[in-house]
């Protein structure tokens, strides 16, 4: 056997074994005219898990031409949707529905195989889900699993399961969703499924439960693919995704600076292949920074945003956190009102817009976000959600002056994210707490809640705004009191700061109660004391 033949042989072997590493190294060494229809497809699938995508696109480019060259139009067809995806997912778009195209009419007249059921999988189930068309994604969904069981393919049943569970899921049936993602990774635990396959259940499994705020699940779905990862010599492509899954977790618990890295070292790769991860992944980036102050911060929502991902809610907390709440108000309700009506998209969206709205002294935009979110949540019923919503009763209800009933929802939403290991939300809430328990009089109950918090962000680095309003008033506070002090009524104080009579009523009551006066020449007073005038 000549060296050609030894490599060729050898690079077959690794790859059926899938050792990609090998197996590409192996088909490097041998010229492309001895390689066969079959191994340029291995070359080009090899290349692919090893992040090598140029190489990837000309192989399995030529290798469609060889398949065709030799009559072979199911697996030519095969090739033609493998690059019709990888174009898609690197943000070619035309070039990819081109490929997909191709495909479709590559299987005109040939008799039923699981080409098809792949087909149909891009161009019904995942199309209709983009469209917001669950219940035609749960149909296409059930004919690609019986497809797949009619053709004895399990890996086309699984990926039909999983197409089902997450189109349920957007309809709202969550528990019987996530009950087919798990049915569908029960195969992919098995080992019966190939590894590309695999992989994709694995992202598609752990996106879903990302979206649905169920940490728990997903927690666990990135520790089992990550051990899955393991048990190849090299898995890079895949390798990078999870790593996108586990930095949204560090950021979830307060693991900042290790979410920025591990999120910086995966995304200028991911761009080359997928860039919507690459998008997240910058996204995690500019969270990581917002939340510990970084000027840096800004610059990274735009690197998401150029790769297609909405900055939003981040980009408005950023504003809200440079002191601009009513900038942040209206863009936050823009990008509410720009995201269209899926629930689980608006949730993160509504959860910022409470926070904003209460810090800009909209009140009832505050109310109508957190409705929407207490909606949302007991329709969805996952962990994740329903903390974010009883945060938002909470802040709501404390910033409408009922003290005593915000109590009971925000030691219920503070002992949620406990649970959850969100320790930076935990500590909002008990800054929540604190105002609660200081309306109500139980100073001592608001220190510890203070202490409590602080203790929190000292470990986390988290940025704080300047501390200096007297009181516990809020900035928005300060600024009503100010115009008190200069003599203004409830509606001109209102017209002045865009806010309704009956909010500005509500924060005099929280005002009062606060500084402990009872009358607006004793509030006004205590302005001037403190330096909280309008020229100030």
């Amino acid at each position: 056997m000549d060296e050609h033949g030894d490599n060729l042989t050898q690079a077959r072997l690794a790859y059926a074994a899938h050792d990609w590493h090998t197996a590409a190294a192996h088909f490097d060494a041998v010229a492309t005219e001895r390689l066969t229809a079959d191994d340029l497809a291995a070359y080009a699938h090899a290349a692919w898990w090893l992040g090598r995508i140029e190489d990837n696109l000309r192989l399995t480019t030529a290798a469609c031409d060889a398949f065709l060259a030799d009559s072979r139009p199911v697996e030519a067809a095969w090739a033609a949707l493998v690059l019709g995806i990888f174009h898609v997912s690197r943000g070619d778009e035309p070039q990819g529905m081109g490929w997909i195209g191709r495909a479709a009419r590559l299987l005109e007249g040939v008799p039923e195989c699981p080409v098809h059921g792949y087909l149909l999988h891009l161009t019904e189930v995942e199309a209709s889900m983009a469209a917001g068309q669950p219940a035609a994604a749960v149909d296409a969904a059930r004919r690609m699993r019986d497809l797949g069981r009619r053709l004895d393919q399990p890996d086309l049943v699984a990926m039909g399961l999983n197409g089902e569970g997450r189109a349920l899921i957007k309809s709202g049936h969550v528990v019987d969703g996530l009950r087919l993602l798990d049915e569908a990774m029960v195969a992919v635990l098995g080992g019966e499924l190939a590894p590309f396959v695999s992989g994709t259940l694995y992202c598609h499994t752990i996106a879903a439960c990302h979206e649905v705020a169920d940490i728990r699940r997903m927690t666990r779905w990135i520790e089992l693919t990550e051990r899955w990862l393991a048990t190849f010599p090299a898995a890079v492509a895949f390798g990078g995704l999870c790593a996108v899954h586990r930095a949204q977790l560090h950021l979830f618990r307060g693991e900042w600076d290790e979410a920025e890295r591990k999120a910086l070292r995966v995304g200028a790769d991911l761009d080359a292949n997928r860039i919507d991860y690459a998008a997240e992944a910058w996204y995690v980036v500019a969270e990581a920074r917002r939340l510990r102050g970084d000027p840096g911060a800004a610059d990274a929502y735009d690197e998401a945003h150029a790769r297609g991902r909405d900055p939003q809610p981040g980009r408005a907390l950023l504003r809200l956190q440079e002191g601009d709440p009513v900038g942040a108000a209206t863009s936050v309700r823009s990008a509410v009102a720009a995201v269209g009506t899926d629930p689980l998209r608006r949730a993160p969206l509504c959860a910022a817009a409470v926070e904003i709205a209460v810090a800009a002294g909209r009140l009832d935009d505050a109310a109508t976000a957190a409705s929407e979110l207490s909606a949302t949540a007991k329709t969805y019923a996952t962990s994740g959600l329903e903390a974010m919503a009883a945060t938002a009763r909470g802040a709501v209800l404390l910033a409408e002056g009922s003290a005593e009933e915000a109590l009971a929802v925000l030691r219920d939403a503070c002992r949620r994210w406990h649970d959850l290991g969100a320790v930076y939300d935990a500590a909002g809430t008990c800054v929540r707490l604190a105002e609660a328990y200081r309306a109500l009089g139980d100073e001592a109950s608001a220190v510890a809640e203070v202490a409590r918090a602080e203790k929190t962000y000292e470990h986390l680095g988290a940025h704080r705004p300047a501390r200096g309003s007297p009181g516990g008033l809020t900035r928005r506070e300060c600024e009503v009191l100010a115009l008190v002090a200069d003599g203004r009524s409830n509606r001109e104080i209102g017209e002045a700061l865009y806010i309704s009579d009956r909010t500005v009523a509500r924060h005099l009551t929280n005002i009062f109660h606060k500084i402990d006066v009872s009358s607006r020449t004793q509030a006004a007073r205590y302005a001037i004391d403190h330096g909280l005038t309008a020229t100030r």
